[in-house]
């Protein structure tokens, strides 16, 4: 029996043993008969997760694997493993939203409860936390629109805030978690085809963070008495940036993201890092939101919070009109003429091919293909996506081309990179021996390498922060088992770099954070400290054949320019390349998943330092000081009054 199979057992046992329990007792409690509503989120949470992984029975590798391995079992295509997950789950989330709804509204005639009938916003609590969390998937890009519905953000987390404001605290943690919950699967449905344990993991990781969020959340909100509008914003911004730190760090759907967009507001995040902006965009839900619970209620409120929102949102649009109008070098309003001074010409090419296959060297002739045709712009630097050549070059040169096809398609590669007599960046695996006990261990890595027009290999950048699981897993030795489970399901782990490289280019100076990296702003922060003027992402988006995930890395990687005030530009195997300059504009661009290429004169940025650049993420931490102050502060006057 295969998990989602024993999950799905599990789930219908549960149900069978609820609904006897509920049919035995004469009298079942409130709690027993609010069943039906947990019962509704399990199903759903589990149909959503079968309709997305059914997108990997339609691709090839995923039925090799199946054909050579036995702990993966799928239908030949998508649509049959996607009606199989109708005709599991469909039955049992009918019957559970039936049963919620009759005993909702028997709950509001007050027929299971001494203390009186439901409310009104308990009787709508579980629609309007699926509501919070299906806006905030759409207000990023998503697969109803490409470019995301920003102005979703300003009001999406409002549902879940009054029904927070008007639950208990074991409610409001189930209520809190679920939009969460949600929100991770539907944003990130393409996860389900990067890894085939990818998805599981996320949101069981985003589960296990919700829960303690949301219970301390709620119980500093319920203590702050007046000053409970600014909870939530300084508490979500601090939630955001632990979930972005260490291992298990992963960055991606915070709510300031789906601003990208929004040039003006983006750019108090030169200040306070992409936090400012999610803290705006909360503030205003949380605003609104209180205004709300307050009608509920019947309690009127003062216009103090309407008036700091108004004084937060006019001095981030002012403060982002100014420095969008301030000079910032060569590129300064409009950009700079092509070849001009202060300028680097880049070449960005776009082989629209999936490294997972062993199709190496057609791959290599589309990049030729392509970076033939760009060279006719006389580019300074031609730029390779990640992994774009895969054969690993340090190896491979050192073997026999006649016995081996991979050392001679290295030997081509390395003539034909000395031919063009150009500076030459491109994704590659590489490696290491080192001694650990005693004994010689081979390191592999995920790396990025510049060559020299004339052949010579400069520098050699090592990913240093992995995806969690899926290319890393540091606990080894310590939990054995959960490391042969994931090499079972086909993941390939890397070691971790140690070291942030600076690539020095004739003209200018870069980094390349490789793929998801771009997602974190410490990481990049850093890059541009140790000297980079320019920051080079190289990815590879073409696993998810979906433009919702390319967009959405685009959209985080975007702050990454406004953050440090320096242009980025993304080399991506198929995705979104394009150019992004220090104001957070998407100037240029190639069509997503398309063989393309894209030439572009990029202005180098003026000396000197944003304040994020300088202090970094100082903004979350304040946040949480500001929280301890104000519990302390809380605390000593409710001791004071009851003394």
């Amino acid at each position: 029996m295969s998990t989602a199979e024993y999950l799905y057992a599990c789930l219908l046992l549960v149900h069978v043993l609820t609904a006897a329990a509920i049919l035995v007792f004469k009298k079942p409690s409130f709690l027993l008969l609010r069943a039906p509503e947990l019962l509704f989120a399990l199903a759903g949470i589990l149909f959503l997760f079968s309709y997305i992984y059914a997108t990997n029975a339609n691709m090839d590798y995923v039925q090799r694997f199946m054909a050579t391995h036995g702990n993966l079992r799928l239908a030949p295509d998508s649509s049959k493993e996607r009606l199989t997950a109708y005709l599991r789950y469909l039955p049992l989330l009918v019957v559970d939203a039936a049963a919620t709804w009759y005993f909702r509204s028997r709950g509001r005639r007050g027929a299971f409860t001494a203390a009186g009938s439901l409310t009104l916003v308990e009787t709508w609590a579980l629609p309007c936390s699926i509501a919070s969390g299906v806006l905030y998937a759409l207000a990023a890009p998503s697969f109803v629109r490409t470019g995301g519905m920003p102005i979703l953000a300003w009001v999406c987390l409002v549902p879940l805030l009054v029904v927070l404001e008007n639950v208990s605290l074991p409610q409001g943690i189930f209520y809190g978690t679920l939009a969460g919950v949600i929100q991770t699967m539907i944003s990130n449905f393409w996860l389900g085809t990067f890894n085939l344990l990818t998805l599981q993991f996320v949101t069981a990781l985003l589960l296990l963070e919700y829960v303690p969020f949301m219970a301390a959340s709620l119980v500093a909100f319920h203590k702050s008495r007046g000053a409970g509008y600014l909870v939530f914003p300084a508490a979500w911004i601090v939630f955001d940036w632990l979930r972005s730190q260490g291992f298990l760090g992963y960055p991606w759907g915070m709510l300031g993201s789906t601003q990208y967009s929004v040039i003006p507001l983006i750019q108090i995040a030169a200040v306070t890092g992409v936090w400012g902006v999610t803290f705006v965009v909360t503030l205003a839900n949380s605003v609104l939101a209180w205004y709300i619970s307050g009608r509920v209620k019947g309690v009127k409120r003062g216009w103090a919070p309407a008036t700091a929102l108004a004084a937060v949102l006019a001095a981030s649009f002012t403060w982002g009109a100014v420095r969008i109008w301030t000079p910032t070098g060569a590129g300064s309003r409009g950009g700079a003429a092509a070849g001009a001074p202060g300028t680097v010409r880049i070449a960005l090419v776009q082989q629209d091919t999936d490294p997972r296959k062993d199709d190496y060297r057609d791959d290599f002739k589309i990049l030729q293909r392509l970076t033939g045709e760009a060279l006719s712009s006389n580019p300074d630097l031609v730029v390779w996506s990640e992994t774009a050549f895969v054969p690993n070059i340090r190896r491979w040169s050192k073997e026999d081309p006649a016995k081996y096809d991979l050392a001679a398609l290295v030997r081509d590669f390395l003539a034909y990179q000395r031919g063009i007599g150009h500076w030459l960046l491109t994704g590659n695996d590489d490696y290491e021996f080192v001694l650990r006990g005693g004994v010689q261990e081979r390191l592999d890595y995920n790396g990025a390498v510049l060559f020299s027009p004339a052949g010579e290999r400069v520098e050699t950048y090592h990913k240093m922060h992995l995806v969690p699981f899926t290319e890393y897993f540091p606990f080894k030795k310590q939990l054995p088992w959960l490391y042969n489970f994931l090499l079972s399901f086909d993941a390939y782990l890397w070691e971790p770099g140690h070291r942030r490289v600076v690539f020095h280019h004739p003209l200018f100076t870069f980094s390349t954070p490789i793929c998801f990296e771009d997602s974190f702003p410490n990481d990049v922060r850093l890059f541009v400290k140790a000297g980079a003027q320019v920051i080079l992402n190289l990815s590879n988006d073409y696993w998810s054949q979906t433009d919702t995930e390319a967009m959405q890395h685009a959209a985080n990687a975007v702050f990454r320019a406004v953050e440090n005030g320096r242009p980025l530009a993304r080399a991506a195997a198929s995705g979104l390349t394009c150019v992004v300059d220090t104001r957070g504009r998407i100037t240029a661009r190639s069509p997503l998943y398309e063989q393309s290429f894209l030439v572009a004169d990029i202005p180098l940025p003026a000396p000197g330092f944003t304040i994020y650049t300088m202090f970094g993420d100082w903004f979350p931490p304040a946040m949480g000081i500001g929280l301890f102050i104000a519990a302390g502060i809380s605390a000593r006057r409710r001791s004071r009054s009851n003394g």
